[in-house]
């Protein structure tokens, strides 16, 4: 069976629709969730589906005796950052090459770098007068968003959004495809 590890920072709403997206699935497991803040979101989650939740600062990312605990007790095929706001520390991605992944609420490259997340980003997409937004998953590497593009799904920006109703548009955009992409990825 393949493992998934869920790496957050906020509500964990993503989290939440990957969970059940594959709860009843034989293939694939969602193993545990990581965050860097003890948010009441994750850790809702973690209790309503009984999934191991583990609090880390970000510094502990590069240690290797936590790079060593997460391979031995999670063995994840698959990390996905939904909503993680952290830079991965290079020690982290060597270890995980090829097996981290991004969600980001907009088309990259535009709109990517550190400090460009949630309504930033939508903020931004709109001060631009863009016709279309969208989301990206891409692979991660040693610098915010800059990782090979994996997919991409668009949507319209409307004259008169707001950044929560453009924010809307694009969780649901992450909701639908953010789950697809994981099972295709894992059965690739």
């Amino acid at each position: 069976m393949a493992k998934i590890v869920i790496f957050g920072s906020g509500k964990g709403s993503n989290a939440r629709r990957i969970i059940e997206y594959f709860k009843d699935s034989k293939r694939v497991q969602v193993a545990a969730l990581v965050s860097n803040k003890p948010r009441r979101g994750f850790l809702d989650i973690s209790y309503d589906h009984r999934i191991n939740l583990e609090i880390v600062k970000g510094s502990e990312l590069s240690d290797p005796k936590w790079i060593a605990h997460l391979k031995v007790m999670y063995r994840p095929d698959l990390i996905v950052l939904a909503g993680y706001l952290k830079l991965i520390p290079q020690e982290f991605i060597q270890a995980f090459e090829g097996k981290i992944i991004n969600l980001h609420p907009a088309l990259l490259p535009s709109y990517g770098g550190k400090g460009m997340y949630g309504n930033h980003v939508h903020q931004a997409v709109l001060e631009a007068g863009d016709s279309q937004s969208g989301i990206t998953i891409h692979e991660v590497n040693e610098r915010y968003d800059e990782g090979k593009i994996i997919f991409q799904a668009t949507c319209p920006v409307f004259p008169d959004d707001t950044t929560e109703t453009l924010a809307e548009r694009i969780h649901q955009l992450e909701h639908q495809h953010l789950p697809e992409q994981i099972d295709q990825l894992l059965n690739s």
